[in-house]
This record gives structure tokens, C-alpha cells and sequence, in this order.
């Protein structure tokens, strides 16, 4: 829905009031309402079997919850859609849910998305690796995994077992000796010749069977092979093979539940105190347990877990591929609803299973537990947040704790592939959802300045874009493509810097019409030691706390993740850089006449300062290339 600049006055009319007029043209059809306040935002998103039944509801003035009684005094207007079935309402209600982000609604906070470890398609020698996000590239895709880490240690250990490569392809066409992977025996060096296509096949065909469940089958496969090398008296074989079965155990030891009667399913199990709720999720694939993460839905303190069970359900699988079974700890009001939307969406059957009993029932006795221990860490953890915080609001004199906390820092060498980095910190630690990079554009050479003074001038005018937006009665706070964090006005803002970073970020606010934003410099004190930091905050003298203080220890905390996040960002598009292969920006060279011109003259530099006769020498080169390859290195 487009902006308006000329907001409509707000309604005479509210309330149950308002609802009752709109009741009076409703169907008494499947759909979607929204329940928008004066401001323009959407407070919630609800679905109805009939619209006209469920919203004249709301008009009764007894029975509601505090909750919903508040919800319906602060509706100013609504907005319906129409669906066919109620089926395609509830995934139109959980899509718009992750839209607008409703106040009165569950919401799930964390919503990236999972890694998969992908086997690549379109080559020859096909390429394992991570893979995050929309699956477009070519290939076969193995996942979820719970988190990156969990993909990095089995991709390691696959690796180790089937000597797949995990080089891309530029890099791949580019080698003329085998690298240090295929010394360390965790690669078959495909790239030399050292395995044949067939070779490398057979390897890639013993990954995808393990992958899918048939490990078993591999480990007993690979120790024939082992049996037999040694009876031919062929030890290093042996060796090789068996060092191959080692990292298949591996494998299985560190996945932990491993069930018998679970091929492919998601098990979801919930548990609530004191007004919050965990929701644990482990990943089953190919009868093996892919990890686990724990949620912390944003919700109505007094909601049953089994409402807020199902509304994370229908948000979770929104954009996600849904598994053959869905296995939840506790009834759900719309079990069968979901099944049957989730089975539309992918085309084949998903079942949604409460288990009373057996190895299903245990599995999810085992989440929930897992989720208990998850919500009383996080509560413990909550609690020393909150003295912390208080204490840095003392420091920098806030009306109160911080719930929004944004620390910026940049990393460059001499100036070359600047970057900047925003994390964000809050009541609840780390919100690593919402750490931000920057691609510093303008600023040059070495200035620090500049590159801060961008950096903030980009993220405060996203800030006051939203604010202005939120003038618009029908439209949401943000714009669908935008991220959380574009809404969210920080309480602190701490720069990595003295006191020119701390000018530049005065500029950048100042330019961009924000204000009412407290914003502090950190610098490193005398000889640069930790403990010695001094503070500054704007038109105040700087200061220094005590060494044992412990919100400076928080504080340098903050600053050293933020320089953790900068510096990883940097080296990820530096390393991105080195790989890149100049050669592939010159039109005619496809990977064989590439691979001819490194197998001549060994690397790229050597080409860079080739004539264009000792080009065209190359077979396959012709003069037209040559002196095209010769012009390019010379623009």
C-alpha cells in the first residue's frame, strides 16, 4: 500500500463503535481483517472462517480479556480481504503478520533464515557448501540446519569423509597444482586431475545417500572397501578409508538423538513463566538430528501457550519449506487447519501430529525440556542485563535503562574495501538479528570521519523516512522490504572514536533531522590500555570511569563486538575480492581458454603484464582476444 502524503482526518468514530459500522457490509465469507489505531499502524492481524460472525464479536461490550478490550478501544479503522477458503486466509494472516508486525499479535522475533548445505549443479565436479537463503542455484539442498555452526562442523567432517571440493569455480578452473586441502586429505584435488569424473561421482553419490539418511549403508560400504584393501596388502588405501569411516562416526556421535521411527519431521515444544514463552524447535532430516533453536515469541502476557503455539506455526513456515510431519508438544486450536494450508502450499501431504505416546512423545518431552532450560538461562541472563543497563543509564544520564542500545565502528587497510558495522544491543543481550554492515561508497583514503559520517547519514535517514511515513492513516510503519531495525529509534549510540567520530555523527543527525538521541564517543585512553577509556558525550567534558566499574566492563563489551563485527564484515568482501579472477570480466574467455592462458603463465599477474603477441601465442586465443585481454589490463 503506496504512502499518502495528505493523511485522512482521524474517524469520528472508534472503538466498538467503528467495528459495529463495519460489521454492516461484511460477507459472511473466509478472510483476513486488520485492525488499525490513529496513527496509521496495524495493531492486528486476524483471520475469520466468516468475517461477518468473527468481527461483530469485537462489538459486544462483556467477555473479552483486558488484552482485547484494549485492542478494540484503540481501533480506529479496519481494512478485509476476501479469500476463497479459510485455508488461504490463515497463510494471508501469517504472511501480513510478518509484514506489519502487529502489537496485539505473537510474533516471532527472530526470522532469518536457516542454512542447508548444498551439493551444486551445472558442473562436472560439483561443489559442496553452505547455502543461506532462496534456493536458486542449481543443485541438491540438505537442510535445515539449526544454526551456521552446526552446517561448518558437518561440513568439515564431510569433507574429511568425502573429499568433495569446496572451492568455487573460478578458483576451481584457476589451479594448476593441488592445494593445501587435498595435502590435509579433506579434497580429492578434481581441479589437477588427481580424481576422474566418474571418481568424483561415486564420492558425490556416498554424500547424498549419507545426507538422506543411509548412512549406515555408506560406513558398511566403505568398510568392505577398507577389509578388502587390506587383504591386497594396499595399506595406505586402507588407512585413507578408514580415516574416512572415523569422520562418518564423528558425524553421527555429535547429532545426538538419532531416532528410529522419524524420517523428516520438525518438533515444536513450549513452555511459559512469569509472562514469557520458549518455543524449541529440533530439525529431523534423513532420520538424523540436525540441531535445535529456541524462540522467544513476542506475545500478550496472559496468552495460552497453545494460541501462541499455533500463531508461531503459521508465521515460522511462511516462506519455509515445511517437512513431511510437523510435531508439536501440546494441542493446538488450528492442527487441522495448518495441515491442510501447509499441504496446499507444497503440493504433497504434511501432517501436524500431537504423539500421546512412544518415540514421538519422548522426542518432544525432550524439547520441552530443552526449551525450560532455555527460557530460565534467558531470564537469569535478563535480569543481570537489567542492572547493567541501569548502571549505563546512570552514566550517560537516560531517563532509564536502554532497550535499544547501537554501536558503529568501521575497518579498512589504508583505506582500501572500507566497511562499517552496527550491532545492537538491549535487555536481552545481543540482538545479532539486527547487527547491520555498511559498504562505505563515498568516503576515501583514509578517513575515519567520513567513513562514520556516511555510515550514520545512511542509517538516520532510513529513521527519518520512517518517521515521516507514519503519517499515512492505511499504510504501515516501514515498507515491507525494510528491516526491523529501520523502524526502531536506539535510546544510546556509542561511536568507536574520539572526538571527531563523535562530530561526524553529530553532522549526520543533524543533517538528517533526528533528534533526542543520546550519543557518546569511546576512545582508547593513555597507551591505548583497556580500563582507561575515555567517554565523551556532546558539549560535556569527557571522562574516565573506574577500572573495576562494572559498566565499563559492559561498555567495552559493546565496543569490542562492534569491532569484532566490522573487522569480520571486512575481511568476508576482502577475501570475496582476492577470489574473484580479473579474467572473468573479459568477454570470450569461458573456463577453458581461462585454465590455457593460467597453465602458461601461471597466474593472473603474469597475464596482466603479457604483450598481446605472447597472448595471441595461446591456443585457442586469437589476435582479436589477445589484444582485447591486452586493452582490458590497460584501461
Amino acid at each position: 500500500m503506496t504512502p499518502s502524503d495528505n493523511a485522512p482526518p482521524a474517524p469520528a468514530v472508534t472503538g466498538a463503535e467503528l467495528i459495529a459500522e463495519k460489521v454492516r457490509t461484511l460477507p459472511n465469507a473466509p478472510g483476513v481483517y486488520r485492525m488499525i489505531d490513529r496513527d496509521g499502524e496495524v495493531i492486528y492481524v486476524g483471520k475469520a472462517r466468516d468475517l461477518k460472525k468473527r468481527v461483530t464479536a469485537y462489538t459486544k461490550g462483556q467477555g473479552h480479556t483486558t488484552r482485547i478490550a484494549r485492542m478494540i478501544m484503540a481501533t480506529a479503522d479496519m481494512a478485509f480481504v476476501q479469500t476463497a477458503s479459510e485455508t488461504e486466509a490463515l497463510l494471508l494472516e501469517a504472511n501480513l503478520i510478518k509484514r506489519y508486525r502487529p502489537r496485539y499479535n505473537v510474533l516471532m522475533r527472530d526470522d532469518k533464515s536457516f542454512p542447508n548445505i548444498l551439493l551444486t549443479g551445472g558442473h562436472p565436479f560439483p561443489q559442496i557448501v553452505k547455502h543461506r537463503g532462496a534456493r536458486t542455484r542449481k543443485g541438491i539442498y540438505f537442510g535445515p540446519f539449526a544454526s551456521a555452526g552446526a552446517v561448518g562442523r558437518t561440513l568439515n567432517t564431510l569433507q574429511r569423509a568425502f573429499l568433495l571440493r569446496s572451492c568455487t569455480d573460478s578458483v576451481f578452473e584457476s589451479r594448476t597444482r593441488p592445494c593445501l586441502l587435498f595435502q590435509i586429505k579433506r579434497c580429492s584435488a578434481p581441479c589437477t586431475g588427481r580424481v576422474d569424473e566418474a571418481g568424483y561421482k561415486a564420492l558425490m553419490d556416498d554424500a547424498e545417500a549419507f545426507l538422506t539418511g543411509r548412512s549406515r549403508a555408506v560406513s558398511e560400504a566403505l568398510g568392505k572397501r577398507m577389509e578388502d584393501a587390506a587383504a591386497n596388502l594396499d595399506f595406505e588405501s586402507a588407512a585413507r578409508l578408514r580415516d574416512r569411516i572415523r569422520a562418518l562416526a564423528h558425524v553421527q556421535q555429535t547429532q545426538g538423538i538419532n531416532p528410529q521411527t522419524i524420517d523428516e519431521a520438525d518438533v515444536f515444544a513450549i513452555t511459559a513463566a512469569h509472562g514469557e514463552t520458549c518455543i524449541q524447535v529440533f530439525f529431523f532430516r534423513g532420520g538424523q538430528n540436525w540441531g535445535n533453536r529456541a524462540y522467544f515469541p513476542r506475545h500478550d502476557r496472559g496468552a495460552p501457550t497453545g494460541e501462541v503455539l499455533d500463531a508461531f506455526l503459521a508465521q515460522f513456515y511462511d516462506g519455509r519449506e515445511a517437512p513431511k510431519q510437523i510435531i508439536v508438544s501440546e494441542e493446538i486450536p488450528g492442527r487441522a487447519l495448518l495441515a491442510e494450508a501447509l499441504s496446499l502450499r507444497q503440493e504433497r501431504k504434511v501432517e501436524v501430529l500431537l504423539p500421546q505416546r512412544g518415540e514421538k512423545r519422548e522426542i518432544a518431552d525432550a524439547a520441552r525440556m530443552n526449551a525450560r532450560d532455555a527460557l530460565m538461562r534467558r531470564q537469569a541472563e535478563s535480569a543481570a542485563e537489567t542492572e547493567l543497563l541501569l548502571g549505563v543509564a546512570e552514566v550517560f544520564g537516560l531517563d532509564g535503562p536502554p532497550q535499544r542500545i547501537e554501536v558503529y565502528d568501521n575497518s579498512h587497510i589504508q583505506g582500501s574495501k572500507p566497511v562499517g558495522g552496527m550491532i545492537v544491543a538491549g535487555p536481552r543481550g545481543f540482538e545479532k538479528g539486527q547487527y547491520r554492515k555498511f559498504n562505505i561508497k563515498t568516503a576515501a583514503g583514509n578517513d575515519d570521519f567520513a567513513m562514520m559520517r556516511e555510515m550514520l547519514t545512511r542509517r538516520f535517514a532510513r529513521l527519518a523516512d520512517v518517521k515521516e511515513t507514519a503519517d499515512d492513516a492505511h499504510a504501515p510503519i516501514f515498507d515491507e522490504k525494510e528491516t526491523d531495525e529501520v523502524a526502531e529509534r536506539p535510546d544510546l549510540i556509542l561511536i568507536d572514536g574520539g572526538l571527531g567520530q563523535l562530530s561526524s555523527a553529530l553532522e549526520a543527525m543533524r543533517n538528517a533531522g533526528v533528534e533526542g538521541i543520546t550519543i557518546a564517543g569511546i576512545s582508547k585512553g593513555p597507551d591505548r590500555d583497556a580500563g582507561r577509556e575515555n567517554f565523551h558525550l556532546p558539549g560535556k567534558p569527557s571522562f574516565m570511569l573506574e577500572p573495576n566499574h562494572p559498566v565499563l566492563f559492559y561498555l567495552q563489551r559493546l565496543r569490542d563486538e562492534a569491532h569484532r563485527f566490522a573487522i569480520g564484515t571486512h575481511r568476508a568482501r576482502r577475501s570475496k575480492a582476492i577470489a574473484d579472477n580479473p579474467l572473468d570480466a573479459i568477454e570470450g574467455i569461458g573456463a577453458k581458454r581461462k585454465r590455457a592462458l593460467l597453465l602458461h603463465f601461471g597466474s593472473a599477474k603474469a597475464i596482466r603484464n603479457a604483450s598481446a603477441a605472447d597472448l595471441a601465442s595461446i591456443d585457442g586465443v586469437s589476435e582479436a582476444l589477445a589484444r582485447r585481454i591486452y586493452d582490458h589490463f590497460r584501461a
